[in-house]
């Protein structure tokens, strides 16, 4: 099982270019690059830059994380998710990334599961259809949260599945599978080859419904079952990866070295116990 960095972890703190280095360092396989963070380091190097650290150093790039609200856009605000996904296929292709997390819609109001479906099979699809000729596969993540639209693994998970691509699978972020009670029993029947990332952290002992993106901790500091939740993607076969993500903001006070040496070392100590190696 591989180990890699999600660059939210560091968002207020660092920027892309030390935590590569900060990461190569500290001995991460991979690294998530944040749509943001590339930009910004993109208006002082360039993608050449980008592609010679990977070619002379050990950590890869995972995938790129992400584009968010893709679904029930406006045509003007659906044009921009396309531009932005062409701009990071096309980046991918020259380093090496070919991986995108995609994020469904907040805040839709009543429409029915169903409806949220459609929507969701639909742009997977579309943007399914301008990714594959760069060979590069969408992760849709669900949020654990009640205002979005698609907050559970199963029901991520049943989305991807109608989509039917093979450039598109599933995120599973245990924080997010924490957040709004998802049901391991839907991991033990999904299809690892269909889990195309893992997001590794912990929580606090919040009420699920309060549960937000700053009550992570560290993963084996807090309340969730990841023992549980490692050893059911241990018993369907992924041995794939798993991306230490934090966005708390007590630990982007941090120096940035602690931050991404402190997340290597708790992750470790949650993975290697099901996956040594």
């Amino acid at each position: 099982m591989k180990i890699a960095f999600n660059e939210a972890t560091t968002l207020g703190n660092s920027t892309l270019e030390n935590d590569l280095i900060y990461c190569q360092k500290h001995g991460y396989d991979y690294i998530e690059i944040r749509h943001d963070k590339l930009k910004e380091f993109l208006t002082q190097h360039t993608v050449n830059d980008l592609k010679r650290f990977f070619e002379l150093n050990r950590i890869k790039p995972y995938a790129f994380n992400a584009l968010e609200i893709i679904t029930f856009r406006d045509e003007a605000g659906f044009r921009r998710i396309e531009d932005d996904l062409r701009f990071l296929c096309e980046t991918g292709k020259e380093i090496g990334c070919s991986k995108i997390t995609v994020l469904p819609t907040f805040g839709i109001g009543d429409y029915s599961r169903e409806v949220i479906k459609s929507e969701t099979v639909r742009v997977l699809r579309l943007l399914s259809d301008l990714a594959e000729p760069y060979g590069v596969s969408l992760a849709l993540e669900f949020a654990g949260y009640p205002n979005c639209s698609v907050n559970t693994f199963g029901q991520a998970y049943e989305i991807v599945q109608a989509a039917n691509r093979d450039n598109v699978g599933i995120v599973l972020d245990c924080f997010h599978f924490y957040a709004m009670n998802s049901q391991i029993d839907d991991v033990r029947k999904a299809d690892p080859r269909k889990i195309f990332v893992v997001h590794i952290s912990d929580s606090d002992d919040v009420p699920a419904a309060e549960l937000r993106d700053h009550h992570r901790v560290w993963p084996g500091l807090g309340v969730i079952d990841l023992d549980l939740i490692l050893t059911t993607l241990k018993e369907i076969g992924y041995n794939e990866m798993v991306s230490v993500e934090l966005l708390r903001p007590e630990y982007w006070e941090w120096d940035a070295e602690t931050t991404i040496e402190t997340g290597k070392q708790t992750t470790e100590n949650a993975v290697r116990r099901h996956f040594p190696n």
